[in-house]
C-alpha cells in the first residue's frame, strides 16, 4: 500500500516553519511523506549584520537555516525552484528579470511548468499552496499561488510533456487558512499602541486589514495542539528573519496550545459545495493504491 504524500508550494525559506510547521510535524509523525516547493531563495528579507558573516549573501543565510529547520521538520524532499526573492510589492526587486515575481507576470509557462514537473515527480494525494491573497499581499506568494493552480489545469494532460513524466491528478487541493481572531487582535493591539495596523512589519509594509478582509471561509479544520513545541524549534531556525521571537501574539505555549488548538484550511480542489467546516483532515477520503510511487 501506498503511503499519503503532501505536498506544499510556498515560495520562501521561512515560510513553511512560520505558517505550517505544526501540521507538517503532525503529518509527518503519522507517515505522511510531505514535500516542499520552496520557489524563491529569499534573497530580498531583511536581515541584520550578524547574520552576514564570513561574506555570507542573504540567499545563503536563509537557505542554511531552511535546511536546519528541515531537520526539525523532515521534508521527504525539498524541490527549490531558485528564482530571486521579489519583495513586498512595488519594492524594486519586483524588476528584477530573475525574480519569481517578474518571471511569473513575463513568462508564466515557466513557472507553471517547473510546478508541473515536482507534481508529476511527487505524485502527491492532497497539495496545499496560498490563498489568492497570497496570506498578506506578498507578491512571490501570489506567483506561487498562481502557477500551482495554473499547474492543476495541465498536470493530468497526457498531452503536456515534461521529459517523460507520466500525468497526475492531486486528488485534493487546499489553501492554507488565517483564522480571523488573531488577525483581529493583532489589529486591536496595533491601534492601541497607536501604530497603523495597514503599515506594521520591519519596513511598514503589512496590511493586517487587509488580510482580515482577504480571509476564506474555512471548509478543514486540523488539530494541531500537540506539536506547538516543533512549530516553535524549527520557527527558531529562521533567525535571521525573527524566528526566535515569533511566539504568535506573544503567548506562551500552553496558552496557544490551549486558545488555537486547530489550523485552518479551505479545500478549492474538489470545490466545496456546502458552508461551514466539513472535514477535520487533509486526508479525508483520500484513496491509497495498492502500488503508486513517486517517479524517481
Amino acid at each position: 500500500m501506498e503511503k499519503r504524500r503532501l505536498l506544499i508550494c510556498y515560495a520562501h525559506p521561512d515560510d513553511e516553519s512560520f505558517g505550517l510547521g505544526a501540521l507538517i510535524s503532525k503529518y509527518v509523525a503519522e507517515g505522511v511523506e510531505v514535500y516542499l516547493i520552496c520557489a524563491t531563495n529569499g534573497d530580498a528579507g531583511s536581515m541584520d549584520e550578524e547574520f552576514l558573516q564570513d561574506g555570507k549573501t542573504i540567499k545563503e543565510v536563509r537557505l542554511d537555516e531552511l535546511a536546519r529547520a528541515n531537520e526539525i521538520l523532515k521534508f521527504k524532499e525539498v524541490f527549490l525552484l531558485d528564482y530571486h526573492d521579489s519583495g513586498m510589492m512595488g519594492s524594486p526587486e519586483n524588476g528584477l528579470p530573475e525574480s519569481l515575481w517578474y518571471t511569473w507576470q513575463h513568462t508564466p509557462d515557466e513557472v507553471t511548468h517547473k510546478v508541473v514537473e515536482v507534481l508529476r515527480k511527487v505524485r502527491p494525494h492532497v497539495v496545499l499552496t496560498f490563498d489568492e491573497y497570497g496570506g498578506y499581499g506578498h507578491p512571490d506568494h501570489i506567483a506561487i499561488q498562481n502557477a500551482t493552480m495554473a499547474a492543476m489545469g495541465v498536470v493530468n494532460d497526457p498531452d503536456y510533456h515534461t521529459g517523460g513524466l507520466p500525468p497526475h491528478e492531486p486528488q485534493k487541493v487546499y489553501y492554507s487558512g488565517i483564522q480571523k481572531l488573531p488577525v483581529q487582535i493583532g489589529i486591536l493591539t496595533a491601534r492601541l499602541k497607536g501604530k497603523n495596523p495597514r503599515k506594521l512589519g520591519r519596513n511598514a509594509d503589512i496590511d493586517i486589514v487587509a488580510v482580515l478582509e482577504h480571509i476564506n471561509a474555512p471548509t478543514t479544520r486540523v488539530n494541531i495542539s500537540q506539536y506547538w513545541a516543533e512549530w516553535d524549534r524549527a520557527s527558531a531556525c529562521h533567525a535571521s528573519q525573527g524566528g526566535a521571537s515569533r511566539s504568535f501574539l506573544g503567548l506562551p505555549r500552553w496558552a496557544r496550545q490551549m486558545l488555537f488548538p486547530t489550523q485552518q484550511f479551505t479545500r478549492v480542489f474538489p470545490p466545496v459545495q456546502q458552508r461551514g467546516i466539513i472535514e477535520q483532515d487533509l486526508f479525508e477520503q483520500v484513496t491509497l493504491a495498492e502500488e503508486a510511487e513517486p517517479v524517481t
